[in-house]
């Protein structure tokens, strides 16, 4: 087996626009673990690792304030094993809420279509992440620079860098790919700068800012229930009643042993920590279903399995079974945080965050997207204690940002960007169909020359960003071979378009 499709069969691109702590703590740890398997095969062949290279730019801090001078440095790799010099095109892996590696211009789907294409390949961090940030960026006084519109122009700017430091002529043709939060950034990037993008792939892009988030919740209950993935009518109905003796059990009372049950870290006394035991329960459930056969052991069919398993005695033991699973798999975590304190205390961490990532997202969610996940309808099937109330109250506490304002804040994005209605062309919705995020994409082909759209049976989260296996669905197989026919035409249509 060619190395390529070793690296491309061990290291998986997890993204996750989520705002729950133990989701997000889900994702970092499977990115971590993947990439340690990645690192791992890299180790036989050193080679390899020479293929990207680091580099640094400087930033303006403010792309849309001409009299202010600070500037920050912004990290992003190059690999150009691939390249057909001079005049092959230009493949821009977009960076999201996370810190970006080199792994991102080694492996993914984009990384096969580069080599096939002869494509230089790129890829920039997001400002505010990973090791893009200001000194004392963090602070509430540098947040205001962190936006999505701010995150666009560095995109235009590390397109000039790019293109100075290769030489490279309008002969180059750029296609740009993100998933999740970065794969909204990859159709806004097509959509606000055309003369630099020529296509863009945006995967599992939740390009329409939404405060509540409902829809999220309800996604999740249907994906429960979708036999295709191993989910059933009697999986939902447990996972309903396991909730409901939970909450009954918390709130009446019975907080000590229900700690006890599920290995908290410490006894949920005040209402505030119950509520985040029951976030912290649906965050298995959210974190297992978004990643469906992403992320190891827990799948929607093992998680179903379990609930409905006739041998343990009620639904409540089940959930505290699937829990203690849950706890093993994360490996470091021995015991559930539940406290709401801690929450607060994380997210106000500016600096040696244990979570990185989490501030500067929130802040966002604050500022630009909402996305905030919430239980207050009958369609969700876990507790209706977590409110908007409960999320969006962090707002003023944490960032100075008055509740009042979010909803001007989360429109002005919509109208920014087209919101469910993006006017984009030569872009490419890709979707799986049991993705919460779907919600807030784009699932139907526009006009013929608009967008198009690609909605992926039984498929999750970016799954079509990850290295193909051999466990891939088909309907997953069949929809790379789609992006990869989108990006061909695109290529052969720029190609035709600078002979005229």
């Amino acid at each position: 087996m060619a190395l390529s499709q070793c690296l491309m069969m061990t290291i998986l691109f997890i993204h996750s626009s989520s705002s729950g702590r133990l989701l997000w703590k889900m994702k970092v740890h499977v990115h971590e673990v993947q990439e340690q398997r990645a690192r791992e095969h890299l180790k036989l062949h050193s080679a390899s690792m020479e293929q990207a290279f680091e580099g640094n730019m400087e930033q303006p801090l403010d792309h849309f304030n001409h009299h202010k001078n600070s500037t920050f440095t912004q990290r992003f790799f190059v690999n150009k094993v691939y390249w057909k010099c001079p005049y092959g095109p230009v493949f821009l892996y977009i960076g999201g809420e996370g810190p970006l590696t080199q792994f991102s211009v080694l492996a993914g789907h984009h990384v096969s279509m580069a080599k096939k294409h002869g494509a230089l390949l790129v890829a920039l961090e997001h400002r505010f992440y990973g090791q893009s940030i200001v000194p004392g960026g963090l602070e509430i006084q540098n947040l205001q620079y962190l936006s999505s519109q701010q995150a666009l122009a560095d995109l235009a700017a590390f397109h000039l860098h790019i293109s100075e430091k290769f030489s490279l002529t309008c002969r180059n043709i750029w296609i740009s790919f993100g998933g999740s939060y970065a794969g909204a950034l990859s159709a806004w990037f097509r959509g606000k700068f055309p003369h630099l993008v020529f296509g863009a792939v945006a995967s599992s892009a939740p390009v329409q800012a939404k405060l509540d988030f409902s829809a999220y919740n309800t996604v999740v209950g249907h994906s429960l229930l979708d036999e295709s993935v191993g989910g059933s009518d009697k999986c939902v109905e447990a996972v309903r009643e396991a909730f409901s003796v939970v909450e009954a059990a918390l709130f009446g009372g019975n907080e000590t042993r229900v700690g006890k049950d599920f290995d908290c870290c410490e006894t949920p006394k005040s209402p505030e920590d119950r509520t985040e035991l029951l976030q912290v329960l649906a965050d298995i459930f959210l974190g297992t279903v978004q990643y469906n056969e992403e992320v190891g052991p827990l799948t929607v069919a093992y998680l179903c399995d379990i609930m409905t398993n006739q041998s343990d005695e009620g639904a409540y033991r089940r959930l505290v079974k699937l829990t203690k699973i849950y706890l093993h798999t994360l490996g470091h975590t021995p015991c559930l945080d539940v406290s709401r304190g801690e929450t607060i205390s994380e997210l106000n961490r500016t600096s040696d965050s244990r979570i990185p990532g989490y501030r500067q997202w929130f802040y966002q969610t604050c500022s630009e997207f909402g996305f905030y996940q919430t239980c207050e309808d009958a369609s969700c099937p876990f507790s209706r204690r977590l409110t908007l109330q409960t999320q969006t109250q962090l707002c003023p506490l944490l960032f100075n940002i008055p509740q009042s304002t979010l909803p001007a804040n989360i429109h002005f994005t919509n109208q920014y960007y087209g919101g469910e209605e993006p006017r984009t062309q030569q872009v490419l919705y890709v979707n799986g169909d049991i993705d919460p995020w779907m919600a807030l994409s784009i699932v139907r082909n526009g006009t013929s020359d608009d967008h198009r759209a690609i909605l992926i049976h039984s498929s999750a989260h970016c799954a079509d960003m990850n290295p193909a296996t051999t466990r891939d669905r088909l309907s997953l197989t069949h929809a790379r071979q789609e992006i990869e026919r989108c990006v061909s035409v695109w290529l052969k249509r720029a190609e035709l378009e600078h002979r005229i």
